[in-house]
């Protein structure tokens, strides 16, 4: 398969272009930003692109792929609605829009958050315009279209957040998250688990459109499992 994947150099996506460029079934990964992964692999094709709003001048090197996994995210903190609903919804569904016209016959998997309310009446800002980004893909014509809600995450493999104030957040945490992980195996996950889960639901699908820590965490470990 050939997978496209945004925000290579966050958090999650580092996971996800990790077990990307393991598994066997992965031809390429095509992964596009405004800045380069900084990672070389015969598999990884670098695609730096500044406007992630239109993507009309880079159109065909985004054809012909079976999977999009959008891991972009930034904090709500100290910011405004109408600023966190364009980094969040309208980034996300301008990059949506594009590839349904491209790929109509592709899996779309967007990494959301535990919380985001598809209700979009929560009183809380980025609960509810996750949940509106969450409901506008769903309503897309994509073969698949799945919504990961992850929690807590414990990084592996080096991997480290580009926020300052997450990177301080693991490095407090690093010796507990072990240990919540193994007492909350079903809220606490890891990226390889993350990684491995997004790959799943573009292999065989899934049950739900929306999953939960505890689906992604099920998910991620069958598809580990020998």
């Amino acid at each position: 398969m050939r997978v496209l994947l945004f925000g290579a150099t966050g958090m999650v996506g580092q996971g996800a272009l990790r077990e990307c460029l393991q598994a066997a079934d992965v031809e390429q990964v095509v992964a596009i930003g405004r800045t380069p992964t900084g990672q070389r692999h015969p598999k990884l094709r670098d695609v730096v692109h500044a406007d992630l709003f239109d993507f009309a001048s880079v159109a065909a090197q985004l054809e012909d792929v079976d999977a999009c996994f959008f891991c972009v995210g930034v904090t709500s903190s100290r910011m405004r609605e109408p600023d966190y609903t364009r980094l969040t919804y309208d980034m996300t569904l301008a990059a949506a829009n594009a590839l349904v016209a491209l790929n109509p016959r592709m899996v779309f998997v967007y990494v959301s958050g535990a919380g985001a309310d598809s209700s979009e009446t929560s009183a809380t800002m980025w609960e509810r315009v996750r949940g509106r980004t969450e409901n506008a893909l769903l309503a897309l014509p994509f073969r698949g279209v799945y919504i990961f809600r992850p929690g807590m995450i414990q990084p592996l493999d080096g991997i480290k957040s580009k926020t300052t104030a997450y990177r301080i957040f693991y490095s407090l945490m690093k010796p507990v998250l072990p240990l919540l992980r193994a007492a909350m195996p079903r809220h606490v996950l890891t990226t390889r688990q993350v990684g491995q889960a997004m790959l799943a639901v573009v292999r065989n699908g899934a049950r739900k459109r929306v999953l939960e820590s505890a689906d992604i965490a099920a998910l991620g470990r069958n598809a580990m499992a020998p």
